[in-house]
Order: C-alpha cells, then sequence, then structure tokens
C-alpha cells in the first residue's frame, strides 16, 4: 500500500506563524535585511487579519536589542531566549495546549542558525514546516543557501510570502481577502534569492 505523500496544505485555523530573531543589532550584518523586514512585516500584519498566532523570539535582547520597530509585535507572544532554537520552554506549552495546530509558517533570522534549528526541533515533534524563503536571511548568502536545502531534505516546505498567504485565503471570497491583497498587492521585494540561479 502507497504511503500519503504529506502536502503541507496551510488553513489558518491550524497554523502559527513564527517570527525568529529580527532585531535590531543585526540591521549591519545580515545581507537584505531591509528586505527580510519587509517581509516579516507584511506576514504579521496577515497574521493579525486572519487571526493566526504570531509567536516572536528575540535572540538575547539584553545585548541585540528588541525586534525591529517596523514589525508590530503587539499581537505576537513575544519571548526572550539564548537557546538557538525558537522551542524554548514557554513556546513548547503553548504548542503543546494547541494541539490541533500542526503547521508552522517560519520566516526571520539567521537561516542556518536559528531558522534551521527551530525547523528541526519542529520536524521532530511531527509539525508541518513552512520556510518563508524571502523572509528568511544570514550574513552570508552560502549558509543562507544551504540551510533552505538542508531543511527541504529534513521535510520542510519552501515557499514564498505570497505563496502561503494566497494559500491561507484560498478564495478570492474569503471575507477578509480585500485587506491581504492590500499587503500584498506590490511584490515583495528582492532578497537575493535568484542569485542561486
Amino acid at each position: 500500500m502507497a504511503v500519503a505523500k504529506r502536502l503541507g496544505r496551510l488553513t489558518a485555523d491550524c497554523c502559527y506563524f513564527f517570527l525568529c530573531d529580527v532585531q535590531d543589532k543585526f540591521r549591519p550584518s545580515i545581507r537584505y535585511f531591509p528586505e527580510i523586514i519587509a517581509v516579516a512585516k507584511r506576514m504579521v500584519d496577515a497574521a493579525n487579519i486572519l487571526e493566526i498566532p504570531v509567536i516572536a523570539t528575540e535572540q538575547y535582547p539584553k545585548g541585540l536589542g528588541s525586534t525591529v520597530a517596523e514589525i508590530d509585535t503587539g499581537k505576537a507572544k513575544v519571548f526572550d531566549k539564548t537557546v538557538f532554537s525558537m522551542l524554548i520552554p514557554p513556546v513548547e506549552k503553548i504548542l503543546d495546549d494547541n494541539a490541533h495546530r500542526k503547521s508552522v509558517v517560519l520566516f526571520g533570522i539567521e537561516t542556518q542558525v536559528c531558522v534551521q534549528q527551530t525547523t528541526l526541533d519542529l520536524l521532530g515533534r511531527g509539525y508541518d514546516v513552512h520556510i518563508v524563503a524571502d523572509g528568511v536571511s544570514s550574513r552570508s548568502q552560502v549558509d543562507r543557501m544551504f540551510a533552505l536545502e538542508r531543511m527541504r531534505q529534513a521535510g520542510a516546505f519552501i515557499s514564498t510570502s505570497e505563496s502561503i498567504l494566497f494559500e491561507l485565503l484560498h478564495d478570492s471570497k474569503h471575507p477578509k481577502f480585500k485587506e491581504v491583497q492590500a499587503i500584498i498587492k506590490n511584490p515583495a521585494p528582492d532578497s537575493g534569492l535568484l542569485t542561486k540561479l
């Protein structure tokens, strides 16, 4: 008997958005940082419209600062951490308390460290993980590209912000379509992904 292939379908009532460590001190060192902020902002804004819970982390904020001011985390649950994975005890508790949510849309920095370790931890717990390719970056684009490949090999879905948001809407008759459409009417900024081709 054939095993059913995981398709990674997304619905707003069964997923989380994870915003990983988009902090001020990384501004000078992360390639395409303004573009990553723009994509992260569109994802968080859309999550708020679609009532998708947002979990955000800040890596050692005492030294690295808070989440950038451009992203409104007012409705998000924000946690400090020193480990690289976002799966710290308070985040694990949220996941455990909401077992019906089995998908995570993940974006932020750095691709090869915190994003990758979070992905592997989530996959290990049986979650579908969707990496927003235009919403992750690193200091080195070599690290970024190989981390995306590593996560794909491990079973994560690699997609774009626009593709994910349209999948969540599913239908132009969705009651919040026009609100989300206003966010994505302009294409996501170029964050250097095509340099791989």
